[in-house]
């Protein structure tokens, strides 16, 4: 007997509803809801909008919500100890061009930051106005797809990829960038810089006894071959001299298995480095627990920093009872690590930007656990003598990646999270400017106590 419904288009209307539906019941997939059945009733009961007072102004805050003024405490950098002085005194020598004055940032961050967005606009806009030092730290290869910096760009095959969030390594040591690079003979690396310039090439490895042989080659230049065998097990990094015009780069392991973690690009100037350093899918749990601690202190210490920016807390938020648990340990324990690495650095937690997700109605809200997170990251900074910056409050607080998914064009991608080139550099100028204030206001208070420290003439004496 023939059906009465035609098959294909009866599955294709079938697909479609369970398309709209299984999103309703599966938390995985809660934010690529289309449809809100609990909506439904609302047809029946159409309400016709009402008037604006000022439609011009809602339409252009709906289209340009980033240009919708915060209060001017939430784009600061919370510091009231003092706690970015460090910083902004290296700055200082910096600008001042005192010898061979650089200033590095390493700034570790989730998924964004893998894909050096927000990192790469605040490293444009402080190489632009105190020099540039050079990239920083790049990964031998892609571990995920979308890993990327801007101005640099690599092809790689024959390694085995361990990050740290996967916890590949049973020895925890990932180097500074948090992967574990394993190569034999032939596997490679080929890196390609945009711009020319830069002077010196280091390279971070892991010495051991039966460590392989590494070729690096500078364009047709060769630059050394290097022997990562060694008594003792250690974490090395050697820096070479590379010609300042050369853009092509290769590492290639010719003998034996040698284990890499990354690649310094230097310039011999004063300036600021910038490391972008993300892990995709990472937490705080991560840096506290799956990385060796002694390692990573030795790692810190060979990269030198001026500031460590710790950019965690997206992942987090989806996780009410880690979040009242285990977090505010392993944040604890991020920043003894830190401390006890390089003393002298500043450290500036960042709180993560909004998260979006579908209320009941259809609307665009934040997750209910972000408020509370980042509550949480600013009393954690405040007991222990670290600056904050309240990311979430300072790009527009609750609800703003709902604006951002509505603005015209678009400023974030259909999760709610990660933000579009767009989106991320209307980040990365409120992270700028924050340093930027805060370092003002540290000159302003130096200069305040320089003249408090001269005496002052008395009256009829000369000069």
């Amino acid at each position: 007997m023939k059906s009465p419904w035609p098959l294909k288009p009866f599955l294709v209307i079938a697909t479609f509803a369970l398309g709209i539906t299984l999103p309703q019941y599966i938390p995985q997939w809660y934010n690529w809801r289309i449809y809100e059945w609990s909506a439904a009733p609302a047809i029946l009961d159409f309400q016709p909008r009402s008037r604006a007072a000022a439609p011009m102004q809602e339409e252009m805050e709906r289209l340009r919500p980033d240009t919708v003024p915060v209060k001017a405490d939430d784009s600061k950098i919370h510091d009231p100890g003092g706690a970015m002085d460090n910083f902004y005194a290296a700055l200082l020598k910096t600008e001042r061009r005192q010898g061979n004055a650089v200033t590095r940032i390493l700034h570790y961050g989730d998924s964004p930051t893998t894909a050096d967005l927000i990192t790469a606009d605040v490293r444009n806009f402080l190489q632009t106005r105190f020099g540039d030092a050079g990239h920083g730290t790049y990964l031998i290869a892609k571990p995920w797809a979308w890993y990327a910096h801007r101005g640099l760009d690599v092809t790689a095959s024959g390694w085995k990829m361990d990050p740290a969030t996967l916890h590949g390594q049973k020895d925890g040591r990932y180097g500074l960038g948090g992967v574990s690079f394993t190569g034999s003979a032939g596997a490679e690396s080929k890196i390609t810089l945009r711009n020319a310039g830069h002077t010196r090439l280091s390279l971070s490895y892991f010495a051991q006894p039966d460590g392989g042989e590494v070729s690096i080659d500078a364009g047709d230049v060769h630059i050394t071959t290097l022997d990562t065998s060694s008594p003792e097990a250690a974490a090395v990094e050697q820096t070479w001299p590379i010609p300042a015009e050369a853009q092509k780069f290769q590492i290639k392991v010719t003998r034996g298995t040698a284990r890499l973690f990354g690649v310094t690009f230097r310039k011999d100037s004063p300036g600021v480095m910038y490391d972008s350093i993300g892990l995709n899918g990472t937490w705080a749990g991560v840096l506290a627990s799956h990385v060796n601690g002694q390692h990573w202190i030795e790692e810190l210490r060979m990269a030198k920093p001026n500031l460590v920016v710790i950019n965690y807390g997206t992942n987090e938020s989806g996780y009410r009872n880690y979040v009242d648990t285990t977090y505010p340990k392993d944040v604890k324990e991020i920043l003894r690590r830190v401390k006890t690495a390089v003393p002298e650095a500043s450290i500036l937690m960042m709180s993560p930007m909004d998260r979006g997700a579908r209320e009941q109605g259809g609307t665009i809200g934040t997750m209910p656990t972000l408020p509370q997170l980042v509550s949480v990251q600013a009393r954690l900074a405040a007991e222990n003598g670290c600056a904050f910056f309240n990311t979430f409050q300072a790009m527009g607080g609750p609800g703003t990646m709902g604006k951002w998914y509505m603005a015209e064009p678009r400023l974030v991608s259909a999760d709610f999270i990660h933000p579009l080139p767009s989106g991320a550099r209307i980040v990365g100028t409120l992270l700028y400017q924050a340093l930027v204030d805060g370092y003002n206001s540290y000159k302003l208070k130096q200069l305040r106590q320089n003249m408090a420290a001269v005496p002052k003439q008395t009256v009829g004496s000369k000069p």
